[in-house]
């Protein structure tokens, strides 16, 4: 296991977004690392950053025309090595984020695999031998592209029709052009994404979340050649880089972590029900009390048990690519949500601008393939002045506009007021890090889940120390019969303390409150 994973709070940076520091309207590495300070302060002390190489930016940066170059409207090879420095500086940790399964039809191994003469790319991508006979059915893949150069063919893609899959092989290959996963064609493939991630490790990155983790192989319905793919990279991993940490966004613990990942991602699509507590129109976190979390906490346990002590599953606040929580609960219904999320095992991930309670902004024309999330990636609101601090560029420049709404929330402001989402969560993330109980590796045991019923009650037992946390985000006190008698004394409370006798705990309306026992 990586030890630096057992203490680690992440913040998800989106860069395009975060902080711009020559006036051109797009974040760059040098504004995050002028806002280092605020991380820090938040009580994070690990960052991961959405994809920052080469790219035509037809998918916000997930079409890569050249994994050695960091693309340049953000900055340099050098600046992204500095920040990185930076970042160990301050005792932080940073994992960027790899997109292996594909790239930009710009790149250029894509660009030789378009050729009709044979050479060394020609395998690169999934090709059919035929401009007629394309994927209907496969496995992990999305479509096709055809007729774009004078190979007979179709060509593979993993989501937009502007990134062409890579080549790792097909779980059960039944056409001459479909090659096995242990091929030398798809073995090709896996030894040049190894040399991509030695070259970032080496720069001074400490891992990578994975995108699409659980696509590499195709024709994968058990998810086992998929498997084994990653078990070879993990071993690459530990045998250079054993401090390195591997994140999926797959969504099926049992599977990735199987597959070597340190940690999995539950997503919002998917089995895992983690929308049932924050984006539905019932969310469990509402104080209308009509929520459920069941379902939830049924599938995660399920997971849990699959899992535990092969690695960690990770719960986030929210990412690029979903509406923000903010579009569903207010900012005394987050403080709650805030609670459980830090209190959870796995590492936590923050998404930029959530801790101050950041709005999705409705209505927004796409910017770079943003669709209908285009409206979670506005600007971070930091202050006061030109563009809330983000950019002093004019703000028909801005990469994506500000949120407009005259009430939107601002680092400063909620740095001066006392009772705000963001002290809220600094106070939680420090809370976390002293207290071992609440940290990533200590195991967790629910003592009251009920079908649509309130309070959420579990335990978290670390080695040296033993946590009860009682969560009531509706607006009615509860009470309920638990396994745990006596508390010895309140850790942490928001709204009234709830009290524990005899095994029968009280929680008060929109509350939580973190016992020792």
């Amino acid at each position: 296991m990586v030890e630096w994973l057992d203490q680690a709070i992440f913040y998800e940076i989106y860069p395009q977004s975060f902080q711009d520091s020559n006036a051109d309207g797009i974040g760059d590495f040098n504004g995050i690392k002028r806002r280092l300070d605020h991380i820090q302060a938040l009580g994070c002390n690990a960052i991961w950053m959405n994809p920052c190489f080469a790219s035509p930016f037809s998918d916000a940066g997930y079409d890569v025309a050249d994994y050695y170059k960091a693309a340049p409207r953000y900055g340099s090879n050098e600046e992204l090595r500095e920040l990185f420095e930076e970042i160990h500086n301050r005792n932080m940790h940073i994992i960027l984020d790899l997109v292996p399964g594909h790239t930009s039809v710009e790149h250029p191994w894509f660009k030789e695999s378009m050729k009709a003469e044979k050479n060394a790319y020609t395998d690169r991508y999934i090709w059919t031998d035929d401009i007629w006979k394309g994927f209907d059915g496969v496995n992990n893949i999305a479509g096709c592209i055809r007729g774009i150069s004078d190979r007979d063919g179709s060509c593979a893609v993993n989501f937009f029709s502007t990134q062409p899959a890579l080549n790792y092989g097909f779980a059960h290959p039944t056409e001459s052009w479909q090659f096995g996963p242990d091929s030398e064609e798809a073995t090709a493939s896996r030894i040049a994404m190894q040399d991509i991630m030695a070259f970032w490790l080496d720069m001074g990155c400490d891992g990578f979340r994975v995108d699409m983790a659980g696509s590499m192989v195709k024709g994968d319905e058990s998810g086992e050649a998929t498997i084994a793919f990653w078990q070879k990279v993990r071993t690459f991993m530990e045998e250079r880089y054993p401090d390195a940490a591997m994140i999926s966004e797959w969504g099926e613990p049992d599977k990735s972590l199987k597959g070597g990942f340190h940690m999995d991602f539950l997503l919002h699509f998917g089995p895992s029900h983690y929308m049932d507590l924050f984006r539905v129109d019932e969310p469990f976190f509402s104080k209308r009390g009509k929520g459920d979390c069941k379902e939830f906490v049924d599938t995660y346990k399920k997971n849990y048990q699959a899992t535990n002590g092969k690695g960690l599953i990770c719960i986030p606040s929210g990412n690029h690519d979903m509406p923000r929580m903010r579009h569903w609960l207010d900012e005394e219904e987050m403080k709650i949500a805030f609670a459980f999320l830090l209190s959870m095992p796995g590492a936590p991930f923050i998404y930029y601008g959530d801790e101050i309670g950041m709005q999705y902004v409705e209505n927004l024309q796409s910017v770079e393939g943003g669709f209908s999330r285009t409206g979670a990636r506005t600007p971070m609101q930091w202050g006061d002045g030109v563009n809330d601090g983000f950019s002093t560029a004019s703000p028909d420049k801005l990469y994506i506009p500000m949120d407009t709404n005259e009430q939107r929330p601002t680092v400063k402001k909620q740095e001066e007021d006392p009772d705000s989402l963001l002290h809220h969560v600094q106070a939680l993330t420090k809370i976390r890090l002293e207290n071992e109980a609440l940290q990533s590796n200590a195991t967790i045991a629910f003592e009251y889940v009920e079908d649509h019923a309130y309070p959420l009650v579990y335990r978290r037992d670390g080695k040296t120390q033993q946590v009860l946390v009682a969560i009531n985000p509706s607006g009615q006190e509860v009470t309920c019969k638990i396994e745990t008698k006596e508390a010895k004394q309140v850790l942490y409370h928001y709204g009234d303390k709830a009290s524990l006798k005899a095994g029968m705990l009280t929680v008060p309306a929109t509350s939580v409150t973190f016992f020792t026992i």
